[in-house]
């Protein structure tokens, strides 16, 4: 089935896409024997010389002054184009990656910094988007946001001053807007070298950005391409209440801005302090920060990444953004992985490059070459191993409500359609996290309950975001949560708990398109880190039970029974036959979530307590792979899987 479109997006402006080509092809850049000007090309071709190409800064008017100096701010642009298409008149595209971190952090696994000549030129641009991509027809462009490297203005961490950053970049490019040869001076800068078309790319922040920008609904914006994008702030720093960082988006801030920018910015730190309580109270800034709430105006086509083991920007982000996509008809792709906040040039580099190739080439280059008939999703099924599914979530998947039941032992019970009455009863101990739940999910242990199903007949797909209501009566008047949805059962999957996050990177290198002195195409080969696992995680998810009934948290009354709903991640996992589906409940998710001020018992009514899990085959498939005849339940054994989960990186993104 092709990708649901918006309106058909190839043959409205076909003939500019030809007339290009054509132009190349005369031009003599292709041999005879190739050209064939009578059909629109299916792949754009490395015709055009990178060592030659053009290389420039522009400085682009916002219209903001953030930083309160009584000029308008102006962010840097530095742009890799071929010249060939410039000394002919013919206008190419743009790939753009508008990012905080090109001078403080670096971009990639090698953690890549832009450098500069004497004349402020750009010699390195950071990862292989320039070196592969110019060459075939597109210009590439490197946003520096507002308050960052060589850009006026501060950094206010997703707010209006970081997505006018961009917007603005691409509103210039498309004629509209004002940029300057120089940071201060008078001289202006056209572009009129490129069609307007601008495509967004990059990881974390940078594709953060580029959602953002395409949530304003700017002309021009033609696709995005977001990898392990946060898609709402607060979702980033707060899981309804409960604090995700021990800091909130003024350290964030300070961390990436330019020098000069501190100095300037103290306001807007204190603006992002005083927005941001670490209450976790949604706040305007937070409405702000939201784009999913504006995905409506989206007019570009949206190709999503995301690892499901992501701690850093967890994949609520790209679950709750798919959702809202799909309702409102955007045409999108998706790859979803086993690693976690990894780039996918650095987990299927081969097959990365190719896809993004020709997702470009459809969407800005606009030519037929069949991406938009391909599946829509992609997901790593196995470490290296990949399946298609024509349509994500596939369809027959449907919410289906899973009841915990008391077992034979404390803490320890079963898992199925039936509800049951009776109560458990955990203490929150910060110490421990959701791998020493689950490695004890068989024993009788006083910090969680975990319900499990028996070994599986056959095979429990969950695809998409779950849910877990929880009725809790706490001890105390501060207290937290934690769901965890876990696949019980041995198999190797992606190491996402060690430093690489899911990948060994090697010494060997390989290249994407040629490179000149001071910008290599090079990069390091990577190899999937693996580990053997007894269980694995497969969702998980976090509240404060103070933020029960609002967005505002508010103290409980020790020995009142409390409600809420805990939003777990999304995932796309098979179950397999043999193995089991468990949920456990218990508080602070040690490394991942911050205790409460107090230390609570909370007992949990199991009759008021609840999963909405996305099953494919809905509850007619639970049934069939709960019925029959199963294999004995394990006996209670310490299970083994990846190691605790490491203090979740304050930084989306940045290689330090």
């Amino acid at each position: 089935m092709p990708i649901p479109a918006r309106r058909n997006r190839f043959t409205t402006w076909r003939p500019l896409a030809t007339a290009a080509m054509t132009a190349a092809l005369t031009a003599g850049f292709l041999t005879p024997a190739v050209a064939d000007t009578t059909t629109t090309p299916r792949k754009s071709e490395p015709i055009y010389s990178y060592g030659n190409a053009i290389r420039e800064a522009v400085w682009v008017d916002t219209g903001l002054d953030g930083d309160s100096d009584g000029r308008t701010d102006r962010v840097a642009v530095d742009i890799v184009r071929p010249s060939e298409p410039d000394r002919r008149g013919s206008k190419i595209p743009v790939i753009m990656d508008a990012s905080p971190y090109y001078s403080c952090c670096g971009r990639g696994n090698e953690g890549q910094r832009k450098t500069y000549d004497a004349n402020g030129n750009v010699v390195q641009m950071p990862l292989f988007y320039d070196n592969y991509f110019v060459p075939r027809g597109y210009a590439f462009v490197a946003v520096d946001l507002a308050g960052t490297n060589r850009s006026d203005g501060c950094v206010d961490v997703g707010g209006r001053s970081d997505i006018q950053s961009a917007k603005a970049v691409v509103d210039w490019l498309g004629g509209r807007g004002e940029a300057y040869t120089t940071r201060t001076g008078s001289t202006k800068a056209k572009a009129g070298w490129t069609n307007g078309r601008t495509g967004m790319i990059g990881k974390s922040y940078d594709g953060t950005i580029a959602g953002g920008v395409a949530a304003t609904g700017v002309e021009g914006l033609e696709t995005i391409v977001p990898i392990g994008a946060i898609s709402s702030w607060y979702d980033y720093y707060f899981a309804k209440g409960a604090p995700l960082y021990n800091s909130g988006p003024d350290w964030l801030s300070d961390y990436v801005e330019s020098p000069d920018a501190r100095t300037k910015c103290a306001t807007v730190q204190q603006e992002l302090v005083d927005g941001a309580p670490r209450t976790g109270d949604w706040t305007s800034l937070w409405t702000e920060r939201d784009y999913v709430k504006d995905v409506r105006k989206i007019d570009a086509s949206v190709f999503v990444i995301h690892g499901q083991q992501d701690l850093n920007v967890r994949p609520k982000h790209f679950g709750q953004w798919w959702d809202t996509l799909a309702k409102h008809g955007v045409e999108r792709k998706i790859w979803l992985s086993q690693v976690g906040h990894v780039d996918p040039f650095d987990f299927r580099r081969a097959e990365w490059v190719d896809t993004l190739h020709r997702w470009f080439d459809h969407e800005l280059l606009g030519y037929d070459n069949g991406i938009d008939d391909e599946p829509m999703a992609d997901i790593e099924r196995h470490p290296d191993q990949w399946e298609t599914a024509k349509v994500w979530p596939p369809r027959g998947t449907k919410a289906t409500t899973l009841r915990p039941a008391k077992g034979s032992e404390p803490g320890v019970g079963t898992l199925g359609l039936r509800g049951r009455t009776g109560t458990e009863t955990f203490t929150d101990n910060p110490a421990l996290s959701e791998t020493d739940w689950a490695a004890y999910v068989d024993k009788s242990t006083p910090d969680k309950a975990g319900f499990a199903t028996g070994p599986l007949t056959e095979q429990l797909r969950l695809s998409g975001s779950s849910k877990v209501t929880v009725t809790a009566t706490p001890t105390t008047s501060t207290a937290h949560l934690s769901a965890v949805l876990v696949d019980l059962g041995p198999d190797t999957i992606r190491d996402y708990a060690t430093a690489g996050e899911g990948i060994t990177t090697l010494t060997e290198r390989t290249c994407w398109g040629p490179s000149t002195t001071g910008d290599s195409s090079c990069f390091r080969e990577t190899a999937a880190k693996t580990a053997d696992v007894d269980y694995t995680i497969v969702s998980r998810g976090w509240a404060d039970l103070g933020n029960h009934s609002s967005d505002t948290g508010a103290p409980l009354a020790p020995g009142n029974p409390y409600t809420i709903t805990l939003d777990l991640h999304a995932t796309d996992h098979v179950v397999p036959k043999g193995h089991r589906l468990a949920l456990i409940i218990a508080g602070t998710d040690n490394g991942l979530l911050d205790p409460p001020s107090t230390t609570p018992t909370l007992t949990i009514d199991l009759k008021r307590t609840s999963a909405q899990v996305p099953l494919v085959g809905g509850a007619t498939a639970f049934t069939k792979a709960t019925a029959g005849r199963p294999a004995k339940t394990p006996d209670a054994s310490v299970l083994d899987g990846v190691r605790d989960p490491s203090k979740a990186a304050r930084i989306p993104g940045s290689s330090s």
